[in-house]
């Protein structure tokens, strides 16, 4: 099935590792020209050499998506290599978990800024594009955590925040032939969480609450991109995708 994604230009945004670099791998697997970004240079650029390696066009730009001169020279180092951008992926985010009571400030700041500022900075600094040639997609990337986790006040408030940008998007710029979506992934099993302690307890608490008795793969969230970017979701738009294998609660 062609998918309509051949020679786009797309941009994920903490695509070093984990979901964000197996979406850049399944992007460039469909015929698009990517952009690995993420605040890591070291792992964006091994990520984009890996994908060279596979006979892929791809370009490793570092970027601090908290910061607006940063996510401009992203885009200028876009426009250079790829002249358009066509697909924006807001990956970029992470966890910093601790109850309410005792979460310091700067943890709130962190997450807060990386996911929703990040998202902000990076859909302003490519929509003038977008609009001009009138095609985008923008895909947000939520969580099941949106709904409200224990011990993830500042990460539920970011994702839960994505999805109201998302929305907000979709209604601006649907006139200009782009669509704005939110992906919600539940528990994967990316190299991040491996690490985390009790790993294995986490793991089987996880499943046990999931109807298809299994955790997620970042390539089970990065099919669910592909189709969002491509032209059979192309009347779809201000819409949420749960990729949480049936778990909600």
């Amino acid at each position: 099935m062609d998918l309509g994604l051949k020679g786009k230009v797309a941009v994920v945004t903490g695509s070093g590792r984990g979901i964000g670099a197996e979406t850049v791998l399944a992007l460039a697997q469909e015929g698009v020209k990517v952009v690995v970004t993420d605040i890591d240079a070291e792992s964006a650029r091994a990520t984009q050499q890996r994908l060279a390696a596979l006979g892929f066009d791809a370009i490793a730009v570092p970027a601090d998506v908290c910061r607006a001169e940063s996510v401009e020279a992203l885009a200028r180092a876009t426009i250079d290599a790829f002249g358009s951008v066509h697909i924006l992926v807001n990956n970029a985010g992470f966890p910093r978990d601790n109850y309410l009571a005792k979460m310091p400030e700067s943890d709130w700041d962190a997450v807060i800024d990386t996911i929703l500022k990040g998202a902000y900075h990076c859909t302003k600094a490519v929509l003038p594009m977008m609009m001009a040639q009138r095609f985008g997609r923008i895909i947000n990337i939520s969580s099941r955590a949106h709904l409200g986790n224990p011990g993830q006040a500042n990460y539920s408030a970011a994702k839960a925040g994505i999805i109201g940008f998302t929305r907000a998007v979709s209604l601006e710029q649907g006139r200009y032939n782009i669509t704005a979506n939110a992906i919600a992934p539940g528990f994967v099993e990316t190299e991040g969480i491996r690490a985390l302690p009790h790993y294995q307890r986490i793991k089987q608490a996880a499943i046990a609450k999931t109807p298809l008795e299994r955790v997620g793969t970042p390539r089970d969230i990065a099919n669910a991109v592909v189709y969002l970017a491509s032209d059979a979701a192309g009347y779809i738009t201000g819409e949420t995708l749960h990729v949480t294998g049936g778990r909600y609660s």
